[in-house]
């Protein structure tokens, strides 16, 4: 099976996982799956909190209401992909640039499913560069932060540009390679102390609830 099968049979597996009126909805090619999905039940549901405007986009194109989250009281459920994640549920997200309101949504909603191909399944996380938004004017010193933790920052950068790219909240991201994140939790939280980070993208305090991961063999079921 090609990666695309393999996504295409996890967001086909999630529908199950679809309950409640309200469905907070993530950011990338597996969520894009999802919606894509979604729109064949969307009957089902009274509406969607989207974690981009890219994923807003899309679901409006379904013809899926897309609500604000300052008027929505409670997310039944979060769908969304990882770019890794562990045997315990937690994740590195952001490679959509989405991790700051990705964040967000998964923290007020009630359940949170990961969809993901079974190539994301690691022992130790880092191997994928974490993704850091900041504040545009602290790039540089949050990256020589970064850098002391023993990380190699790179500043993501416009495609096919030498410009800074910018997200949806207007901040920048530092792409971080060479960790290996043996406690995702305490890095999250000394991350977050740092003064100019938006976000991390690391999802270890609140973390994956269910995830389903595409295998040749079939969607696999883990629950933390």
């Amino acid at each position: 099976m090609t990666q695309d099968e393999l996504k295409q049979a996890v967001a086909r597996a999630a529908i199950a996982h679809v309950e409640g009126d309200i469905i907070g909805v993530g950011t990338g090619s597996t969520a894009n799956f999802f919606i894509d999905e979604l729109a064949t039940i969307k009957h089902r549901i009274k509406g969607t909190v989207a974690s981009s405007e890219a994923t807003a986009a899309r679901l409006a194109g379904h013809g899926i209401p897309v609500l604000d989250l300052n008027d929505v009281a409670e997310i039944a459920v979060y769908i969304d992909g990882a770019d890794e994640i562990t045997e315990r549920g937690a994740m590195i997200k952001g490679g959509g640039a989405a991790l700051t309101r990705e964040k967000i949504v998964a923290s007020v909603s009630k359940k949170f499913v990961c969809i993901a191909d079974g190539s994301k399944l690691v022992d130790v996380m880092g191997k994928f560069p974490l993704p850091v938004e900041v504040l545009p004017m602290a790039r540089n010193a949050v990256a020589r932060r970064l850098a002391a933790l023993g990380g190699e920052p790179r500043l993501r950068l416009k495609p096919g540009t030498r410009e800074a790219f910018v997200t949806d909240n207007g901040g920048n991201i530092l792409d971080v390679a060479g960790l290996a994140i043996a406690d995702p939790l305490a890095l999250e939280g000394t991350i977050n102390q740092i003064v100019g980070v938006i976000a991390v993208g690391l999802f270890a305090a609140r973390g994956a609830d269910v995830c389903l991961l595409g295998t040749p063999e079939g969607v696999r079921t883990l629950t933390f």
